[in-house]
Protein backbone atom coordinates (compact mmCIF):
# COMPACT_ATOMS: atom_id res chain seq x y z
CA UNK A 1 0.00 0.00 0.00
CA UNK A 2 0.95 3.48 -0.92
CA UNK A 3 0.01 6.57 0.40
CA UNK A 4 0.77 9.84 -0.89
CA UNK A 5 -0.18 13.50 0.35
CA UNK A 6 0.10 16.35 -2.06
CA UNK A 7 1.45 18.42 0.95
CA UNK A 8 4.59 16.43 0.66
CA UNK A 9 5.07 16.80 -2.74
CA UNK A 10 4.83 20.36 -3.27
CA UNK A 11 8.36 21.84 -3.11
CA UNK A 12 9.76 18.24 -3.79
CA UNK A 13 11.47 17.20 -6.65
CA UNK A 14 8.55 15.79 -7.65
CA UNK A 15 6.68 18.80 -8.32
CA UNK A 16 7.80 20.03 -11.63
CA UNK A 17 7.29 24.19 -12.87
CA UNK A 18 6.35 24.27 -16.73
CA UNK A 19 5.98 27.48 -17.06
CA UNK A 20 2.25 27.73 -17.42
CA UNK A 21 1.67 24.85 -15.24
CA UNK A 22 2.88 23.38 -12.01
CA UNK A 23 2.78 19.48 -11.74
CA UNK A 24 3.10 17.59 -8.80
CA UNK A 25 3.67 13.52 -9.82
CA UNK A 26 1.98 12.03 -7.43
CA UNK A 27 2.43 8.11 -8.95
CA UNK A 28 5.31 7.49 -11.33
CA UNK A 29 6.68 4.85 -13.56
CA UNK A 30 8.71 3.71 -10.52
CA UNK A 31 5.46 2.98 -8.76
CA UNK A 32 4.61 -0.04 -10.85
CA UNK A 33 1.30 0.67 -11.28
CA UNK A 34 1.16 1.05 -15.07
CA UNK A 35 0.12 4.94 -14.99
CA UNK A 36 1.05 8.11 -13.40
CA UNK A 37 -1.48 10.29 -11.46
CA UNK A 38 -0.63 14.47 -11.16
CA UNK A 39 -2.36 16.97 -9.68
CA UNK A 40 -1.24 19.99 -12.35
CA UNK A 41 -2.33 23.61 -11.85
CA UNK A 42 -2.55 25.13 -15.43
CA UNK A 43 -2.31 29.21 -14.22
CA UNK A 44 -4.78 31.87 -15.49
CA UNK A 45 -4.38 33.50 -18.64
CA UNK A 46 -2.17 30.86 -20.38
CA UNK A 47 -1.83 29.34 -23.83
CA UNK A 48 -0.07 26.05 -23.82
CA UNK A 49 0.64 23.52 -26.88
CA UNK A 50 0.44 20.20 -26.16
CA UNK A 51 0.72 17.03 -28.04
CA UNK A 52 1.34 13.76 -26.16
CA UNK A 53 2.69 11.34 -29.10
CA UNK A 54 3.76 8.91 -26.75
CA UNK A 55 1.17 8.97 -24.43
CA UNK A 56 -2.03 8.74 -23.40
CA UNK A 57 -4.26 11.09 -20.98
CA UNK A 58 -7.01 11.62 -19.77
CA UNK A 59 -7.78 15.06 -17.52
CA UNK A 60 -10.38 15.79 -14.74
CA UNK A 61 -10.59 19.31 -13.80
CA UNK A 62 -11.35 19.87 -10.34
CA UNK A 63 -11.09 23.14 -10.13
CA UNK A 64 -11.39 26.73 -12.57
CA UNK A 65 -12.49 27.38 -16.03
CA UNK A 66 -10.69 26.96 -19.59
CA UNK A 67 -11.25 25.29 -22.69
CA UNK A 68 -9.12 22.67 -25.07
CA UNK A 69 -8.80 23.37 -28.48
CA UNK A 70 -7.93 20.20 -31.05
CA UNK A 71 -5.25 21.13 -33.60
CA UNK A 72 -6.68 18.41 -36.04
CA UNK A 73 -10.20 19.90 -36.28
CA UNK A 74 -10.26 23.24 -34.46
CA UNK A 75 -13.07 22.16 -32.11
CA UNK A 76 -13.05 24.04 -28.67
CA UNK A 77 -14.11 22.15 -25.89
CA UNK A 78 -14.89 23.95 -22.80
CA UNK A 79 -13.82 22.43 -19.71
CA UNK A 80 -14.77 23.53 -16.24
CA UNK A 81 -14.90 21.76 -12.92
CA UNK A 82 -16.20 17.93 -12.99
CA UNK A 83 -15.41 17.79 -16.65
CA UNK A 84 -13.01 15.11 -17.70
CA UNK A 85 -11.31 14.91 -21.13
CA UNK A 86 -9.38 11.82 -22.45
CA UNK A 87 -6.61 12.56 -25.09
CA UNK A 88 -7.32 8.89 -26.78
CA UNK A 89 -5.49 9.60 -30.04
CA UNK A 90 -2.68 11.48 -29.20
CA UNK A 91 -4.43 14.44 -29.72
CA UNK A 92 -2.66 17.92 -30.22
CA UNK A 93 -4.08 20.45 -28.69
CA UNK A 94 -3.89 23.98 -27.14
CA UNK A 95 -5.28 24.19 -23.70
CA UNK A 96 -6.70 27.61 -22.73
CA UNK A 97 -6.91 28.55 -19.30
CA UNK A 98 -9.40 31.34 -18.24
CA UNK A 99 -8.71 30.85 -14.59
CA UNK A 100 -6.35 28.66 -12.94
CA UNK A 101 -7.27 25.40 -13.79
CA UNK A 102 -6.36 22.10 -10.87
CA UNK A 103 -6.66 19.26 -12.71
CA UNK A 104 -5.68 15.83 -12.33
CA UNK A 105 -4.20 13.50 -14.67
CA UNK A 106 -3.49 10.57 -15.33
CA UNK A 107 -0.84 9.06 -18.12
CA UNK A 108 -0.02 6.05 -20.03
CA UNK A 109 2.58 4.63 -20.10
CA UNK A 110 3.13 5.98 -16.70
CA UNK A 111 5.76 8.93 -16.79
CA UNK A 112 9.23 8.61 -14.90
CA UNK A 113 8.68 12.17 -13.32
CA UNK A 114 11.51 14.18 -15.01
CA UNK A 115 9.51 15.09 -18.11
CA UNK A 116 8.86 18.30 -19.16
CA UNK A 117 7.04 19.32 -22.87
CA UNK A 118 9.55 19.95 -26.01
CA UNK A 119 9.50 22.49 -28.19
CA UNK A 120 6.33 20.40 -29.71
CA UNK A 121 4.55 19.82 -26.48
CA UNK A 122 5.36 16.53 -26.57
CA UNK A 123 7.17 14.15 -23.04
CA UNK A 124 9.58 11.95 -24.67
CA UNK A 125 10.08 8.18 -23.30
CA UNK A 126 12.41 8.15 -20.51
CA UNK A 127 13.47 4.63 -19.19
CA UNK A 128 14.21 6.56 -15.95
Amino acid sequence: MKVVKLEDVINSEHSIEGGNWVSRRLILKDDNMGYSVHDTVIKAGTETHIWYQNHLESVYCIEGEGEVVTLKDNKVWPIEKDTLYALDENDEHLLRAKTDMRMVCVFNPPITGKEIHDENGVYPVLEN
